[in-house]
């Protein structure tokens, strides 16, 4: 999911590497890709791909909202075959620009997270807090929104803008959802103590960095700060988030359909999942694969069901009362 990076332009991967150019494929042997994954995940996994199957990918990075505002602009000529790890609920809103592809393993997804046949779950984000462990005691970590809120965390906590970033749009709805009738009202607080970044990526870095005490980010792109020995630590807010896949699609008119149906199925397979999860630190959407690490299992977690964004009021009124909101 991720998620929301700006687009860095088509990246083709050949041989295991990134950016290989003026490579010409045969069309049953090449698929081309629309992602929001960030770049370390798109590094470890597309080399397995190209290797298990001897398809070569063309992965394309952009941000969650513009993976679809390019693929709606291309939808008469498609030039791309599947859109891979974009937020769930931005997938459902854009079904109507994907084909239903149910993968050899569909048995083995856990039903709480499949919602329609246009997509299929990918992996599993939780929304945490994201701590930098020299700046802020353990006694002091905000254990709640409520008291993320407080202004002493003004201009301390970091976040991806929602109109940039799919990641950032699902941490606000998760406020929004938390918070019942009071949801906007909560977020307004929450947000006058945010830092905004451009992108979701940023957030877990200006914490290590210590450019912000606190962050609310994704929990596999906090623990590979963890992983990578820096000064932080994840915090779970006790009185509600969120978990929701993000997901992977064929695309309508998708022009090598083969490969696509060939990639959806690698993605799913139990082998990947388990590799995502060693990895990435993303948690698999099958049944049969366990969470990464030491991270606290589904069931210690106060979880709440996440309101479609069709119950809040749909993705454009969103963005623009998110704008009021925050001022920007």
């Amino acid at each position: 999911m991720m998620s929301g990076n700006n687009w860095v332009g088509g990246i083709l991967v050949a041989a295991g590497l990134l950016g290989v150019a003026g490579v010409s494929h045969a069309a049953d042997n090449k698929v081309v890709l629309y992602t929001a994954h960030k770049s370390s995940i798109v590094q470890k996994m597309i080399p397995l791909f190209e290797a298990e199957t001897g398809i070569k990918a063309e992965v394309v990075q952009l941000g969650s909202g513009d993976v679809f505002r390019r693929a709606r602009a291309e939808a008469a000529a498609p030039k791309a075959d599947v859109i891979w790890s974009v937020t769930g609920s931005l997938l459902g809103e854009n079904a109507d620009l994907l084909t239903p592809y149910a993968p050899k393993d569909q048995a083995a997804i856990d039903p709480r997270f499949v919602s329609s046949p246009a997509w299929t779950p990918y992996t599993t984000v939780i929304y945490v807090l994201m701590v930098n462990t020299r700046m802020v005691k353990d006694a002091e970590v905000p254990k709640t929104w409520a008291a993320l809120s407080d202004p002493k965390w003004k201009g301390k906590v970091a976040s991806a803008r929602v109109d940039n970033s799919g990641s950032a749009f699902q941490q606000m709805t998760t406020v929004l959802t938390a918070g019942g009738d009071k949801g906007w009202e909560n977020y307004g607080k929450l947000a006058k103590n945010f830092v905004f970044s451009d992108s979701s990526g940023a957030v877990p870095r200006f914490v290590a960095d210590g450019e912000a005490p606190l962050g609310l980010t994704l929990e596999d792109n906090a623990l590979e700060y963890v992983a990578g020995g820096a000064p932080v630590k994840i915090s779970y807010i006790e009185d509600g988030t969120t978990t929701s896949p993000d997901g992977v699609a064929m695309l309508k008119g998708a022009p090598n359909p083969e490969p696509a149906k060939r990639f959806i199925d690698w993605a799913l397979s139990k082998k990947t999942q388990e590799a995502l999860v060693k990895e990435a630190g993303r948690r698999s959407v099958r049944k049969d694969v366990a969470a990464p690490g030491d991270v606290k299992p589904l069931s210690e977690l106060t979880l709440v069901k996440l309101k479609s964004v069709e119950e809040l009021g749909g993705t454009k009124a969103l963005i623009e009362k998110w704008r009021q909101v925050t001022g920007n």
